[in-house]
């Protein structure tokens, strides 16, 4: 191999490692009448693994989550609860099966995400940051 193409090679390399570091910001979103300006990532990943069912201003937690195929959910529970993917549907299973919670309801895309939260002022649920407007209120960013 000559230098050109080491110097391709680590070219490519570098770019394919920007890429994978490029995610987008996900933002945790709330219905805009909740009394809610913001939330840490302890409250949004205790309402989204199960471990709490109401929301800080003591409403009932209504959450909304994508499809396990959504590049934004795995991005959300890795930054915001510290889980892979299979670490939630484990978790997931176990609290299901021991009857000690409901998993969030699953919504098939973002803007049904958006929805969902703007139709219901107990909603809480995540999006790519990109795709927030007037009918949502963000109280946490995911990076």
């Amino acid at each position: 191999m000559n230098i050109k193409h080491t110097l391709q090679a680590l070219a490519a390399l570098g770019l394919l490692t920007l890429a994978q570091g490029a995610s987008a910001q996900v933002a945790v979103i709330v219905n805009p009448k909740s009394p809610l300006a913001s939330m840490t990532q302890e409250q949004v990943a205790a309402i989204f693994m199960g471990k709490t069912a109401t929301l800080p201003s003591g409403q009932t937690a209504v959450p909304a989550d994508l499809p396990e195929s959504d590049k934004a959910r795995e991005q959300f529970y890795s930054k915001a609860a510290g889980k892979s993917p299979s670490q939630v549907k484990a978790t997931w299973a176990r609290l299901t099966f021991s009857g000690k919670a409901t998993p969030p309801k699953e919504v098939p895309t973002a803007a049904d995400v958006k929805k969902h939260v703007a139709a219901n002022p107990d909603a809480i649920g995540y999006i790519e940051k990109s795709a927030v407007d007037s009918t949502v209120k963000v109280v946490l960013t995911v990076e």
